[in-house]
């Protein structure tokens, strides 16, 4: 019983996670700042948030765990910071709608890396999943009906190359060692912070930065909301979750920003658009239901 109530509490985690994620581009949209400085406070913001919390609880740190976990730590913190460049840059060269259904190919390459890094089964099921997910970024890109703009190939790039450090960090994190969610989302938050600090000044957004107090109310929805809470739950949901079913959960994200873009930005998507998405999110939500075989379900 309690095994089945941690695994219910974890799935609360991720699905309201994933709930504050797919709202995030709402937040962005309206901030008049460039995309690094937007990472780099969010990840500052997210940081102090917890430690603050942590504070306030009494719960120290653990080093022991952060210093087993300290490579892996570091590294999914970089791929982070990376992927949130690469997100929010989406955002700036095509819609959110789009820049997030390219965003979540990620949980289509957790599927494909799974066998070789976690030692998962990959199924011909999943496998015919794949394609047909890429099927639908080919129709989500719009060249079909309309060809495509450099400026739309700019922000479909970066949201498929922010996929991909997306599925790092969700097998990075599968990948360690028993920590606290707080001890881990903390020292991932600054770790991302630091990659992206470097950003800024390589590619002179320093000079961009103009603040309002809108603007750093919305950075701090963003960074306590959108990164510090919302980080949390999904690292700490990790623990009793399989990456796959991580995965799944992650395109509760899409829909949400999808109708949000739809309902606040008024972004139209086109048909083949439609098309496109219902393939993407199909693919996936098919690729995770039970199998059959020999007239038992087979877990995948």
């Amino acid at each position: 019983m309690k095994l089945q109530d941690s695994l219910l509490t974890s799935k609360i985690k991720c699905i309201t996670a994933m709930f504050l994620f797919g709202t995030i581009g709402i937040f962005v949209h309206y901030i008049p700042l460039p995309s690094s400085v937007i990472a780099f406070v969010r990840g500052i913001i997210g940081t102090l948030f917890l430690l603050l919390i942590t504070l306030v609880t009494k719960n120290k740190l653990l080093w022991e765990d952060i210093k087993k976990n300290l490579f892996l730590l570091c590294l999914s913190g970089a791929f982070i910071g990376i992927n949130w460049i690469l997100l929010f840059e989406s955002y700036r060269y095509t819609s959110v709608a789009t820049a997030t259904l390219c965003y979540y190919m990620a949980p289509i390459f957790v599927i494909v890396a799974s066998p070789i890094l976690l030692k998962e089964t990959l199924s011909r099921r999943k496998v015919c999943c794949v394609i047909v997910a890429l099927t639908g970024m080919v129709f989500v890109s719009g060249i079909i009906q309309t060809g495509i703009s450099l400026w739309e190939v700019r922000g479909i790039s970066c949201g498929i190359g922010a996929a991909v450090f997306y599925s790092l960090v969700i097998i990075s994190n599968k990948k360690m060692k028993p920590i606290s969610s707080y001890d881990k989302t903390i020292v991932q938050l600054f770790i991302a912070a630091v990659v992206v600090l470097p950003y800024i000044f390589i590619i002179g957004d320093i000079k961009e930065i103009t603040l309002t107090p809108v603007s750093i109310g919305l950075l701090f929805v963003v960074g306590i909301v959108h990164t510090g809470l919302a980080y949390t739950l999904y690292f700490g949901s990790m623990k009793d979750l399989k990456a796959q079913t991580v995965a799944i959960f992650s395109y509760i994200d899409p829909v949400v920003a999808i109708i949000l873009s739809a309902l606040l930005l008024k972004e139209k998507m086109e048909t083949t658009g439609m098309i496109g998405a219902v393939l993407i999110l199909g693919a996936a939500l098919f690729s995770e239901l039970p199998e059959k075989e020999n007239g038992r379900k087979k877990k995948t």
